[in-house]
């Protein structure tokens, strides 16, 4: 076990005795497109309906977030029973919801506004597809998981089987072998997700599969910058929830890429400071739902016991936006 660092009840190292520490922040890191969406839903909603906006479990999985958006007049509800009737909207969360949700909503006359992820969506048109031409449908994903609930809630149950792991690929047992066809959770391990991939494709050579990988760019991009820093440092955080399944991705990206002291840490109060010790380097990643904030707020923590340098190490450029739903875009409460 490596020296201790003084712990936050000792006194606060000087700028004369902090030790060296190297950062290097991975990029692309943080918010994706989705997300910057789902959050601007919110917004844009409070700003031309007022408050309250109501939002049907969390908009992404991220606390801060989420109480950032409650101060400004969001109200967080678990299900379309805690919504009360009336004009003030309702928006489903980046996650996707099943479709019994929309349905219930349009039933009760609500003013519906959905911030599905168009990445999520596009998984759920895959699916619906799939269920036309007949296909038995395989999910790879991680069971209650928020988008899987969604992805399976497109169809009639039955119609889609959850593939959690390679053992449940192996053991599957398929109705007709010739009529398979798989989607996946957009926030899975790159990894993880070809192996089972590969699994069925042996046992299933015409299993269909999507036109275009459903992992979202963002996942793969993040995990990607993730494998460079890895093997380059002493520890590695990640910025993000513990139910946030692209950030426990990315941690489990980095232990496998060389990184055994890989952490999730939501925000600075939480770090372990046991953990780290007499490090010379430090990786830092964020989870897509994680905003660059608490980022900033975890280099403030370390700099307070180390002399930090930081760099940032870049991946992979990227420009991807989604549009807002038409009910929020320019002019929509005239």
């Amino acid at each position: 076990m490596p020296d201790q660092m003084p712990t936050p009840d000792a006194a606060a190292p000087t700028a004369a005795t902090r030790p060296p520490l190297r950062i290097l922040l991975c990029a692309p890191r943080g918010f994706c497109a989705g997300v910057v969406r789902a959050i601007d839903v919110v917004e844009q909603a409070l700003a031309l309906y007022g408050a309250p906006v109501y939002v049907r479990h969390e908009i992404v999985h991220n606390k801060y977030v989420v109480e950032s958006l409650r101060r400004k007049g969001a109200v967080f509800v678990e299900e379309l029973d805690d919504v009360p009737d009336g004009a003030a909207p309702v928006v489903f969360s980046a996650h996707g919801v099943p479709r019994a949700v929309p349905e219930a909503a349009d039933a009760r006359r609500l003013f519906a506004i959905d911030a599905t992820c168009p990445l999520v969506t596009k998984v759920h048109r895959e699916a619906i597809v799939h269920h036309r031409k007949g296909r038995d449908i395989l999910l790879i994903g991680h069971k209650g998981h928020p988008e899987v609930v969604g992805t399976m809630g497109q169809l009639p149950a039955g119609a889609i089987t959850l593939i959690e792991t390679v053992e449940d690929a192996r053991a599957f047992a398929p109705r007709d072998a010739g009529t398979l066809a798989y989607v996946t959770q957009t926030t899975l391990s790159l990894d993880d997700t070809a192996e089972i991939v590969a699994v069925l494709k042996a046992r299933f050579p015409a299993l269909s599969e999507p036109h275009k990988e459903d992992i979202c760019y963002a996942t793969t991009n993040r995990q990607e910058a993730v494998k460079a820093v890895a093997p380059k440092v002493d520890a590695l955080i990640v910025v993000g929830a513990p139910n946030s399944s692209n950030s426990q991705r990315l941690r489990e990206a980095a232990e496998r890429a060389g990184c055994a002291r890989s952490v999730l840490v939501e925000r600075a109060g939480d770090i372990d400071w046991t953990m780290f010790g007499a490090i010379a380097s430090l990786g830092i990643t964020a989870g897509a739902s994680a905003p660059e904030v608490l980022v900033e707020e975890i280099i403030d923590a370390f700099a307070a016991r180390y002399a930090v340098e930081v760099e940032t190490v870049t991946s992979k450029e990227e420009d991807v936006v989604f549009p807002l739903p038409r009910a929020l875009r320019p002019n929509a409460a005239e």
